[in-house]
């Protein structure tokens, strides 16, 4: 049989129906989901893969979760299950194969055609209220082993056989996990998430047919590439290194945790190499990234760093080369090295050396730091809600900035995290106060603390809030105190991140970075996110821009003519020739 050849029209129409198939999992899951962490923070990503194990679709997924590790845990499944049968389903959260950590709960289920062939591989994967941890949350931040996290792992563990479940499996989940009515909810929100992505490819197969499916794989992922070359092509040729720390937390060197990272841009093979070899040993703690998340990092930070629609496939990574190394904290963890954290603090640290080398590079490429991640305002908060006198777990997500800004364009102002890309929805106040028996108290912009540039960085976030009627634990592993974001090409850094505890006298005390807090009745914690860096000269800053933060009440009068060279008159209407004489150096 001869190839069969698309045209442009149809690869078009084909990406869209494997995309919509994505989202029509995303809604699935997002609709049905138990716990707050899925049903309205949308902590979850639902993607395809090729039987060749080779990322295909992504739709609205976030990238940390995606862009490498669906290949590897599809590698899995079929390494221990080669023979595979439609009606099957797999269970996975291990960070040695494939998965992110602990809490990242994955099925994947092959869709199999009439004639037995395996064609495709759908994955949910969707972050738990709680896991099993040996404490009541899901970032294990201090765990010195994967022991010490306590979490089940299932290294693609069968757990449906001709579509009926393994309930010894969900019984074993059930005994471990402290909310099981939450998360056996949960459990079948992401079976039903997958069935609809099988039952959906399975149609489209008879529809199109696989023969011309196949194809379209094959002939979208070389157009990927060839516009990833293209892109690549117009990086300026070079090598740079950079590094960005971690701040200190129990378990690490008193110094924190350095990453470095160095990049060399090759234009005229219209590739590009990313070197993450030259790092410390895995620590006796939880901030270790799993291979899947050092990867997706690094492709992270490209991805951001040269700008442009290309799609995200295994089409496109096919230009980039990441050297890693074995047992490093970023690289190819050993077990039982723990992974808790894996998806965001130090994982974001590699993005964020990798985006400043991409910006050494020249203008136009790279991004300043985004802000680092978990502060108590998206803590894991616990205990027994005296309302129903049931325990409760879930991470909430009441708000974080953090974003760092680019060659082109502002911050996304409530970006959560690098990792995440801005996927994640911020809580309902009322909702959170619903679902969980605490009061907020606060939730504000904190003025000045913006990363000054030609492009703006996020100003930081203050959240306050306290137990309603009891106690309430609130863990979290907060970094970004002592190494706030940085800017680049001369803009300045952003706020950093800081937390405390409110006592009834009204009294503050600084808490620790990594750690839990057992809130009284009567007291409060107050978290402090981390801005966003800025990109380029913040004397070229846009005059008008700097008005509209002035008036918003993000920047003051005073900061807007000592750092951004912005004059306002005594009603705080922008005054354009006083601006420019004053950027002119006029006096």
């Amino acid at each position: 049989m001869s190839e069969i050849s698309l045209n442009g029209a149809e690869m078009a129409i084909l990406i869209n129906r494997f995309e919509g198939i994505a989202r029509k999992m995303t809604n699935t899951l997002y609709r049905t989901g138990r716990s707050g962490v899925l049903n309205r923070a949308r902590d979850f990503s639902c993607c395809i893969v090729t039987a060749d194990c080779e990322l295909l679709a992504t739709a609205d997924s976030l990238p940390i979760h995606v862009l490498v590790g669906p290949d590897m845990m599809a590698r899995t499944m079929k390494e221990y299950h080669p023979d595979l049968k439609r009606g099957d389903a797999f269970l996975h959260n291990s960070p040695y194969h494939g998965s992110s950590h602990a809490a990242d709960h994955v099925l994947l289920i092959p869709v199999i055609d009439d004639q037995g062939i395996h064609r495709y591989t759908v994955l949910t994967k969707a972050h738990q209220a709680d896991c099993g941890n040996a404490l009541p949350t899901t970032y294990m931040g201090t765990a010195r082993d994967v022991y010490a996290e306590g979490a089940l792992i299932f290294p693609a563990v069968k757990v449906q056989d001709n579509y009926r479940t393994n309930e010894d499996i969900v019984r074993m989940c059930e005994m471990r996990i402290r909310v099981p009515e939450q998360w056996k909810g949960d459990f079948l929100a992401m079976i039903g998430s997958a069935r609809i992505g099988e039952r959906e490819i399975l149609a489209l197969g008879a529809e199109v047919g696989w023969e011309k499916l196949k194809a379209f794989c094959g002939q979208w992922f070389d157009y990927s590439e060839s516009r990833m070359a293209a892109r690549l092509e117009q990086v300026p040729e070079g090598i740079a290194s950079a590094s960005s720390t971690h701040d200190p937390i129990p378990g690490t060197p008193p110094e924190g945790v350095k990453i470095n990272a160095t990049v060399k841009a090759i234009p005229s093979e219209g590739r590009i190499e990313v070197d993450l070899r030259d790092n410390i040993d895995a620590l006796p703690c939880g901030l270790n990234v799993s291979e899947a998340c050092t990867r997706s990092a690094a492709l992270i930070a490209v991805f951001n760093g040269i700008g442009g629609d290309i799609p995200r496939n295994a089409g496109s990574f096919r230009r980039i080369e990441i050297e890693l190394r074995e047992n490093g904290i970023v690289g190819i963890p050993r077990h039982p090295t723990s992974c808790s954290v894996s998806t965001t603090n130090v994982g974001d640290r590699i993005t964020h050396a990798v985006s400043l080398c991409l910006a050494q590079l020249g203008d136009g490429f790279g991004t300043a730091e985004f802000g680092a991640f978990l502060p108590p305002s998206s803590a894991v908060v616990s205990g027994i809600d005296p309302r129903t006198k049931q325990p409760f777990v879930n991470q909430i997500f009441l708000g974080c900035t953090t974003g760092g800004a680019t060659h082109a364009e502002d911050c996304w102002l409530t970006y959560l995290h690098v990792g995440n890309g801005g996927m994640c929805f911020i809580d309902s106040v009322e909702l959170d106060e619903l679902y969980q028996p605490i009061v907020v108290t606060d939730r504000r912009i904190v003025i000045d603390t913006e990363g000054a540039g030609r492009h703006r960085g996020a100003p930081s976030l203050q959240v306050e809030f306290g137990p309603l009627g009891g106690d309430v634990e609130v863990a979290y592993v907060s970094d970004g105190r002592l190494n706030p974001p940085r800017g680049v090409r001369n803009g300045s850094g952003g706020g950093g991140a800081d937390q405390f505890r409110r006592k009834p006298d009204g009294s503050k005390q600084q808490l620790e970075a990594a750690t839990t807090v057992v809130l009284k009745p009567g007291e409060t914690i107050i978290s402090i996110c981390c801005g966003g860096g800025g990109y380029g000269d913040p004397k070229l800053r846009d005059p008008q821009r700097v008005w509209e933060d002035v008036v918003d009440g993000w920047v003051s009068p005073d900061r807007a003519r000592s750092v951004y060279g912005v004059v306002l008159t005594a009603t705080n209407d922008l005054d354009v020739q006083a601006t420019a004489q004053l950027r002119r150096g006029v006096n």
